[in-house]
C-alpha cells in the first residue's frame, strides 16, 4: 500500500507570525509523529508552501486579506520549529501563492498513491482546498485529513472545515 503525508502549510506566520493564533504550536508534535511514522514505514511526505512576494497587497488575496505574510524568503515563509528539521532534501515541495497547489495535483495524477492524508494549517482554507485538489487527482484514494493535525483561528470554522471535508468523503481521523 503507498501512502502519502502531505504537511499543508506549517510555517511560521501561521503558527507564530504575523496570521499564527493560540493553538497552532501544539500541533507540531502530532505532525513531527506523523511525519517520523511515514519514514520509517517507506511512505512518502511532501510540503506545500504559501509563497508570497513584495507585490502580496497588490494581489487579489492580498487586497481581501491585506495581512503580509509567508514572503519568500523570509523567516515567516519557513517551516515551523522542529517540522523543518524533518524535510528533508527528496521530499516534494510545491510553492504556491493560491490556497491549493494545482501542481501538486498535476503531479499526483501519475502517481499510485492508495492513501493521501493531510496535516497542517489552515483547516478551513488551505488544508481543506488541497484535500480537493487531492481527490480530484486521485478520486480512487482514500483521502484523510487527521482533526487532530489541523486547525485554525476560528474554531467554529474548523469544525465546519471538518464537516465539509467528511461530506466530500474524505475520511476524518480523531474528530471532535
Amino acid at each position: 500500500m503507498k501512502k502519502l503525508l502531505v504537511v499543508v502549510d506549517y510555517q511560521n506566520d501561521f503558527v507564530n507570525g504575523t496570521l499564527g493564533f493560540d493553538g497552532a504550536e501544539k500541533l507540531e508534535e502530532r505532525i513531527c509523529e506523523k511525519i517520523s511514522e511515514y519514514r520509517k514505514n517507506g511512505d512518502d511526505v511532501c510540503f506545500t508552501f504559501d509563497t508570497h512576494f513584495e507585490n502580496y497587497l497588490e494581489t487579489m488575496e492580498g487586497k481581501k486579506l491585506p495581512v503580509v505574510h509567508c514572503v519568500k524568503g523570509t523567516d515567516g515563509w519557513n517551516l515551523y520549529g522542529k517540522t523543518a528539521e524533518l524535510k528533508i532534501e527528496e521530499d516534494m515541495c510545491f510553492e504556491k501563492n493560491t490556497f491549493p497547489s494545482l501542481e501538486l495535483g498535476k503531479w499526483l495524477e501519475n502517481k499510485s498513491y492508495d492513501t493521501v492524508e493531510l496535516v497542517g494549517l489552515v483547516s478551513n482554507i488551505c488544508v481543506l482546498s488541497n484535500a480537493v485538489i487531492v481527490k480530484a487527482a486521485l478520486p480512487e484514494a482514500e483521502i484523510i485529513v487527521d482533526a487532530k493535525c489541523t486547525a485554525s483561528a476560528d474554531d467554529t470554522m474548523n469544525r465546519k472545515a471538518l464537516n465539509i471535508l467528511s461530506g466530500l468523503h474524505v475520511d476524518i481521523m480523531n474528530a471532535f
